[in-house]
């Protein structure tokens, strides 16, 4: 029997409730620092930028929305870390 981490757990729940394909690209849109409310559901349970793969979002979209985390995390609008 294989044992599944809590890690396994925590992804797998992320990914089910994924739509297929780019939020941002059905909607035309781009991520910026002020929608920091909606950059929150991209965020771990730990405060980490979830990967393309498991967040759903392009590859196009991925860069520009890591750039707009770190940018809300200097404005002190989103966690570095949880404890």
């Amino acid at each position: 029997m294989i044992k599944k981490s809590k890690r396994d757990n925590i992804l797998a729940a992320k990914r089910r409730g994924r739509e297929k394909g780019c939020s941002y690209c059905k909607t035309n849109t781009t991520p910026v620092w002020q929608e920091y409310e909606k950059m929150m559901e991209f965020l771990s349970a730990r405060s980490r930028i979830l990967g393309s793969q498991f967040s759903g979002v392009c590859s196009k979209h991925q860069r520009k929305l890591v750039k707009a985390i770190k940018q809300a995390r200097h404005l002190a609008l989103m966690p570095f870390t949880t404890k």
